[in-house]
């Protein structure tokens, strides 16, 4: 099994308004650094970019992005985002995006041969937000082994 995982932001300005111009820069330095971490599988893109910043998981709303990747497991996934460069602009987040009351951030386990939708993500999350942590749908804080996710998935999906 590989850990997914989606987080969420609203941006306080556009892309291309200069509040916003620095995370926006850093965006391919960031992502080299996922991309090279151990335990990195695979991030979203959007095709056009290096980055999944064009897609939009709520229509209507051009300032909340997406991103989402896969790692082998939960400890890869918390040493890139809290023990690496990548921390740096965890820290900043308030600068460029605005504090959201519900969960922002999801995880879930799916088959090593799989890569999760957005469709699928953005489910997950509102599992999250609606239900509380749960093998189906969980956070760094209340994280939950690969072996329940299947039994989880399979009763949410009935």
């Amino acid at each position: 099994m590989h850990l997914a995982q989606l987080n969420i932001g609203r941006m306080i300005a556009p892309e291309g308004d200069p509040r916003v111009a620095e995370f926006f820069a850093a965006l391919d330095e960031i992502n080299a650094v996922a991309d090279s971490s151990p335990g990195f599988v695979w991030r979203m893109v959007d095709g056009e970019s290096n980055n999944a910043t064009s897609l939009r998981p709520y229509q209507g709303d051009p300032d909340t992005l997406v991103n989402m990747s896969l790692w082998e497991s939960r400890e890869a996934l918390f040493d890139y985002v809290y023990r690496s460069g990548h921390m740096e602009y965890v820290r900043r987040r308030r600068e460029w995006f605005i504090p959201l009351r519900e969960a922002f951030t999801v995880l879930w386990w799916i088959p090593e041969s799989t890569l999760p939708t957005l469709t699928d993500a953005m489910a997950r999350l509102d599992h999250l937000r609606e239900n509380g942590p749960t093998p189906y749908a969980f956070t760094f804080r209340q994280a939950f082994q690969p072996e329940a996710a299947a039994e989880a998935s399979a009763a949410v999906l009935d």
